[in-house]
């Protein structure tokens, strides 16, 4: 049973951390004014999305922590989270598209190198993080998108 602290401690941080950020930087009339591409998703869909990559997030860093000789893989998935906490109050409430494009150019290269260092070590925690990375890959065009329309 002890055994299973860690993970909870995994999914306290990483599914708290995002929904306190989501919630504490809403995206407001700011952006609602925003010219945006017509494949932008309703805003309705983004907290049910990030809630299930979260858990997938924090099951995958859990399964690396727990095996010994991780330390590239797990500086790739602290640094990919940070990144990741990182964005939204960059976009949201600093309101700066173009700072917020670099921190997503940095989120999918780090989510794709824990991935990559993952791989080899445990392959269902680099397997959970292939839809993240997908809906990174996409929030990534759609914040280019959104920067060179406005």
């Amino acid at each position: 049973m002890t055994r299973f602290i860690p993970l909870a401690l995994f999914l306290v941080v990483t599914v708290g951390g995002g929904l306190l950020i989501g919630a504490t930087n809403t995206p407001g009339a700011w952006y609602a004014d925003l010219a945006k591409p017509p494949f932008t998703p309703p805003d309705w869909l983004f907290a049910p999305v990030w809630t299930l990559l979260y858990v997938a997030v924090a099951v995958a860093g859990w399964r690396i922590w727990r095996l010994s000789d991780t330390r590239g893989a797990m500086t790739a998935w602290w640094l990919q989270l940070g990144l990741n906490f990182l964005w939204t109050p960059v976009f949201f409430t600093l309101q700066s598209i173009g700072w917020a494009l670099v921190v997503i150019l940095a989120l999918l290269a780090t989510v794709i190198a824990f991935i990559r260092l993952a791989w080899d070590r445990d392959r269902p925690a680099a397997l959970l993080f292939l839809p993240y990375a997908a809906w990174v890959a996409f929030a990534t065009l759609l914040t280019a998108s959104v920067w060179w329309l406005n």
